[in-house]
């Protein structure tokens, strides 16, 4: 029974792309400079099989002599540095035009319908962090019931409410209104529904965030493994990022704790297929909030439960750990950085001490995934499956 798992350390970046300076990233690099602003980052799971040997990374401080696992460092092909890109091309699709941003906000004729459509006049609709949006206009929301709308670098539409005054149920009826209109002209590649409660005079988003994205326009590897009757398990955002498409089961997670839980849960199962993971955390809570400590504080929580997910696993599983941007939280700004990703893969059947080198598609990946589940390949994507099995 083969079995692949997939965890996305959502924007753990491994230093600057060569065209880094087309999108404003030149000096980039996520995870070296956490560990240069939180100097006692511990992570000797991940180094053990390979984490700190990825080329480049971390100025491979954290490298050992003879890891237990394959790893290495792959370039992004297609254009962008927004989440929906990165796990595309993670499962094999190539994005040679990027989604359309707004920079500047919405175009006042779309907000103009949108306000219509919805019933309900906006607040906001500028390029803004979420936390701190909901802090500048919460009380004036909280006392209209005005919905604030900002974007980022990303091609995002985000909504955010004080679930105390619109219901959830209502945000995300406003999100499914939001993810209709935003097509042609107007196209976007995420409506997302940013709920948040008030208590004790603090704004605090919960974990009710619900994305809204547009299709991916081709077979991905999840449809390929689908295609031949085997499982794919989705876990956090991976159903939202995909609309759905090529997936047969899927989780909601609150956190990247419950992400790993519920991974741990999924290789205790007894299926063929594939477990795709997503921990978003690292990305929303440290990366977009410019918070180097966290995010470190945030790898060290995953170095310990490593074990664990190690320890669920058949002896047929593979496990490849990435990510699918840099989000470099000393970096200027609030979004995300054009960066290389790293890649590691650990398993009874995966060889020790492989240095894949510096590749060049995160859809290597989504290649070598195919090759091990016996799945048609992806439009995209050299196989390493040769270099790394036993």
């Amino acid at each position: 029974m083969k079995r692949a798992a997939i965890i996305v350390l959502d924007s753990l970046g491994v230093g600057e792309l060569p065209d880094a300076q087309l999108y404003g990233d030149k000096g980039a690099d996520t995870l070296g400079h956490i560990a240069r602003e939180y100097p006692q980052l511990s992570i000797p799971n991940l180094q053990a099989l390979g984490f700190g040997n990825v080329p480049g990374a971390a100025g491979e401080r954290f490298a050992v002599d003879k890891p237990a696992g394959a790893f290495g460092k792959l370039r992004e092909k297609s254009k962008g540095k927004d989440t929906i890109t990165g796990h595309w091309e993670i499962a094999g699709l190539y994005t040679e035009v990027p989604f359309k941003t707004y920079p500047d906000g919405f175009p006042g004729e779309f907000i103009e319908k949108f306000e219509k459509a919805i019933g309900r006049k906006v607040l906001g609709n500028y390029s803004a962090s979420g936390t701190v949006i909901i802090e500048d206009l919460g009380p004036e929301h909280e006392d209209t019931g005005r919905p604030i709308v900002y974007t980022s670098a990303d091609s995002v539409f985000q909504i955010a409410a004080n679930t105390d005054v619109i219901p959830l149920e209502e945000l995300y009826h406003i999100c499914e209104t939001a993810r209709e209109m935003l097509q042609g002209d107007w196209s976007c590649g995420r409506v997302i529904a940013r709920p948040y409660v008030l208590e004790n005079g603090k704004r605090t988003r919960t974990a009710d965030r619900k994305d809204y994205a547009v299709s991916p326009p081709s077979a991905t590897m999840l449809d390929h493994t689908a295609a031949l009757g085997k499982e794919t398990y989705a876990i956090g955002k991976i159903r939202d990022i995909f609309d759905g498409r090529g997936i047969t089961k899927s989780v909601h997670t609150v956190s990247n704790m419950d992400g790993v839980d519920k991974t741990i849960e999924a290789l205790n199962m007894d299926f063929e297929g594939l477990i795709f993971t997503n921990l978003v955390d690292f990305d929303s809570k440290y990366g977009h909030r410019r918070d180097p400590e966290g995010y470190g504080k945030a790898i060290e929580e995953f170095d310990r439960r490593l074990p664990e997910i190690l320890a669920a696993m058949k002896d047929s599983d593979v496990l490849f750990l990435c990510a699918d941007h840099g989000n470099d939280p000393v970096h200027s700004g609030w979004d995300h950085t054009r960066e290389h990703v790293p890649v590691v893969i650990a398993g009874k059947e995966v060889r020790e001490n492989v240095d894949l080198g510096i590749r060049d598609s995160f859809a290597d990946i989504g290649a070598t995934v195919c090759e091990l589940l016996g799945a048609e390949k992806t439009a995209i994507g050299e196989s390493f499956l040769s270099e790394i099995k036993r």
